[in-house]
């Protein structure tokens, strides 16, 4: 009987292990894959994590982070382009080198990890019963969720996005090429919009997301971006400086931002497993790594003081509804004014016309300082 199982190995579930571990639980992490290992994401977090990052002993710099301290925004044709200061400002890192350090850390803190295997069903009583795809079952008193945007652990608690389809898709290379360090660039074209920034080593994260429909007009990924990516003459810029550093680019499928719980089964969801924020507002990775510090500390006072589970469940959906709630839902109405060609140039023409509703949008898609 361990006291916390985590299912899913990214950011959520990396920064929960190391906070519990280091509090004295017994924690295993399950994840499917070996570190390090590359994901589909923007890699941009902005500088709200950094006090609690340095509380863990975690120092991106040191890791060879950019410092990201501006925003541009393009139109598809790009005829219309916003440029302003991100006021609390960022950086840009790859999961590859951040998730494996955090890994590391975790190691060290005691963390028991399982890899290279998946959690095929979870089942609760009194407590939870985890299996394993080698048909090994784990117990504990407590299953964190930080399995990422979709899992078919979703589609065995019957959650409500998973019923519904989504057209989205997420694309992402590492390149080199020519690009300002510390500039992050959000890149319209027609059914969907494109961020680069810099990352480690002297690499860029180029990461788009799109429909499923827009890459079957044109029967692939390569014709698609051909005809409709790389026709915004900033990408057509950086495509013709950039070097591509994957054989093939990752792709992730049905990506829904329809709203999540927090709990479901009595699984506490952390991360993009609770809620995503749209790629277009950025900072995912930022969520994710404040809601694991809310759960995890919730947690270990839900072990200190001796409270019901009912307790520990109530408190934390009310944290995370209180935190994240607001974000979530900028992010969705904000996306609905990109895509289309049209609608797109016509809101980059507005924010670079009334900057203070530019600012406002930015502060309402990043969080406070924690």
């Amino acid at each position: 009987m361990k006291d916390v199982i985590i299912v899913g190995g990214g950011l959520a579930g990396l920064v929960n292990a190391i906070v519990l571990a280091r509090a004295g639980l017994q924690v295993v992490l399950i994840e499917k894959k070996q570190y390090p290992f590359h994901k589909v994401c923007g890699e941009y977090i902005s500088n709200e994590v950094l006090p609690f990052f340095h509380s863990l002993g975690i120092f991106p710099e040191q890791l060879g982070a950019s410092a990201i301290n501006r925003l541009q925004v393009s139109s598809p044709s790009g005829n219309n382009v916003l440029n302003m200061p991100l006021d609390l400002g960022g950086f840009g890192i790859s999961r590859y080198t951040l998730d494996h350090h955090l890994y590391q850390i975790a190691v060290k803190a005691g963390v028991t990890f399982i890899l290279g295997k998946t959690a095929d069903n979870i089942d609760f009583k009194t407590h939870f019963q985890v299996q394993l795809s080698d048909g090994t079952q784990l117990e504990s008193n407590l299953v964190i969720g930080a399995f990422g945007k979709r899992s078919k652990l979703d589609k065995q608690l019957n959650r409500d996005f998973i019923n519904k389809r989504s057209p989205y898709v997420g694309v992402k290379y590492h390149i080199q090429t020519v690009f300002p360090r510390d500039l992050i660039a959000l890149h319209n074209f027609q059914d969907g919009y494109c961020g680069v920034c810099a990352i480690e080593e002297g690499k860029y994260n180029l990461c788009y997301l799109t429909s499923r429909d827009n890459i079957k007009r044109y029967g692939s990924i390569e014709e698609m971006e051909k005809e409709t990516l790389y026709k915004n003459p900033f990408m057509q810029a950086i495509r013709q400086n950039a070097r591509f550093l994957y054989e093939k680019p990752e792709v992730i499928n049905e990506i829904s931002f329809s709203p999540k719980k927090a709990v479901e089964n009595h699984i506490l969801m952390s991360g993009d497993t609770a809620g995503l924020i749209t790629p277009l507002c950025g900072n995912g990775m930022a969520m994710a790594i404040h809601s694991a510090k809310i759960l995890s500390g919730l947690i270990i006072l839900y072990f200190k003081e001796q409270w019901t589970k009912e307790k520990l469940e109530m408190l934390y959906q009310q944290q995370w509804k209180q935190t994240f709630a607001t974000r979530l839902w900028v992010g969705r109405q904000t996306q609905r004014l990109f895509g289309s060609e049209w609608l797109s140039s016509m809101a980059v023409r507005i924010l670079k016309t009334v900057k203070p509703a530019a600012r406002l949008l930015v502060k309402h898609t990043h969080g406070e300082v924690f």
